[in-house]
């Protein structure tokens, strides 16, 4: 059974950094995408960034390329994402998702992912 569990998020002053993670487990292997998106209240699910099977291909939402970092340490089975000058529109919960038919070029949309964490919170104050 695929589980992703998600850790990092928390109460962060504006222009300031944190870093999730995501660990993936019970799957064989890490010969598959990931990604990150983000939900605030009463608002449809966004896509926030994602990353192929070995890192060597990323995408990111407008709203967050040159802030947002996504990343991957296979052999620790996790995928991060360091969020810096973080903003109060930033405030959602983020979750991480696996999508297992895809390896190398990362999707945008959540009806590509097949499994999803429970999701961290993240909220900025201004």
């Amino acid at each position: 059974q695929v589980q992703l569990v998600e850790s990092g998020g928390g109460l962060v002053q504006a222009g300031g950094s944190l870093t999730l993670s995501c660990v993936f487990s019970g799957v064989t292997g890490s010969n598959f995408a990931m990604g990150w998106f983000l939900q605030a209240p009463g608002k449809e699910r966004e896509f926030v960034a994602a990353i192929s099977r070995r890192g060597r291909s990323t995408a990111y939402a407008d709203s967050v390329k040159g802030r947002f970092t996504i990343s991957r340490d296979n052999a620790k089975n996790t995928v991060y994402l360091r969020m810096n000058n973080l903003k109060p529109e930033d405030t959602a919960v983020y979750s991480c998702a696996a999508d297992l038919r895809t390896s190398f070029s990362p999707k945008n949309y959540p009806s590509a992912y097949d499994y999803w964490g429970q999701g961290t919170q993240v909220t900025v104050s201004s």
